[in-house]
């Protein structure tokens, strides 16, 4: 943008002198460097915490699904990377064992029942002790809460979406043998019910972005595109700025002005659903300060729109 604003600014030099409007003197022979002054003090330094940009990147929760129960998979109906909604079937694992557990459980509660009536009915007629009745309605509360856990274990061979979204790098198949620990996850569930977008703002230009600031956004995965959002908040703290309690004593390190990450949500949540999780891009930031830098920051954007279609970086 500067080489164009030079480059129109010579133009306009040149035809002025040619035309004979001015006199090519010392005044105008330096007026390229002045302007050139100019530009830099009062519109593009400004510029950059009066509508500050940065690199964008679309980020997304990953879910690790793992079973809550253990055995053999008897079915993996999902297809990776298509389109699932909240509760559709991952996987099933073979339910016989636990099927087993429930009806066994069923059957005690069903004879502890028997047993708990016929104690009571004793005990009415002044023929049996309050104690058996006690002890038989223990047991029948025992063998229902036996029975709800087993009934939770058989309900959880069936594992089902956590969310909007789809599986991605599927390698489970049919007869593979999945365990409940938690560091064994068996496949990677991409939430797409929200969409976090990302921007780095180098720190000396953050000073004036805050929530609800408008912002535009331009994608390599969508060239010549800018779409348009708000800022929804600045993540007010960094790895490199947070105290961790150790055993250690201060460790020096050097120290590096590392951009401050804004997140940007899209006003078209569509084309926010849509974008695949790692899309990388520019972001621009139009705070309430210097305002007519907006104008050229605006252009700026729309140019790296443009040279998306080519430039692969």
């Amino acid at each position: 943008m500067m080489i164009a604003l030079m480059a129109a600014y010579l133009v306009f030099l040149f035809a002025i002198v040619r035309l004979g409007i001015v006199r090519f003197n010392l005044f105008w022979k330096a007026s390229p460097f002045i302007v050139l002054l100019l530009l830099n003090l009062g519109l593009f330094i400004p510029m950059g915490w009066g509508a500050p940009q940065g690199p964008a990147l679309v980020v997304r929760h990953a879910v690790s699904i793992v079973p809550d129960v253990a055995g053999e998979v008897a079915e993996v109906p999902v297809m990776a990377n298509t389109p699932l909604r909240t509760g559709d079937i991952l996987f099933r694992i073979d339910p016989t064992p636990y099927q087993a557990q429930v009806r066994t459980i069923e059957a005690q509660l069903k004879l502890s029942a028997t047993r708990l009536a016929q104690m009571t009915q004793l005990f009415e007629r002044d023929s049996g002790r309050g104690f058996d009745v006690e002890q038989r309605q223990s047991e029948v509360d025992q063998l229902k809460g036996q029975l709800e856990a087993a009934q939770w274990n058989l309900d959880k061979t069936t594992v089902r979406a956590p969310g909007d979204g789809y599986v991605t790098n599927l390698a489970l198949r049919k007869g593979a043998r999945v365990t409940n620990l938690p560091l064994a996850p068996v496949m990677a569930f991409i939430d797409t019910s929200g969409t976090i977008i990302g921007v780095e703002i180098n720190q000396i230009d953050a000073r004036y972005v805050e929530p609800g600031q408008e912002a535009e956004v331009t994608f390599k995965f969508a060239p010549g595109q800018v779409y348009a959002g708000k800022v929804e908040g600045v993540l007010q703290a960094l790895a490199t700025g947070q105290a961790q309690a150790s055993g250690i004593a201060v460790m020096p390190k050097a120290i590096e002005a590392a951009p401050f990450v804004v997140r940007v949500k899209l006003d078209d949540a569509e084309v926010a659903r849509k974008l695949p999780a790692g899309s990388v891009g520019t972001a621009a930031i139009y705070t309430e300060h210097l305002k007519p830098t907006h104008v050229i920051r605006r252009v700026i954007l729309r140019q790296v729109a443009i040279l998306n279609y080519v430039n692969p970086f």
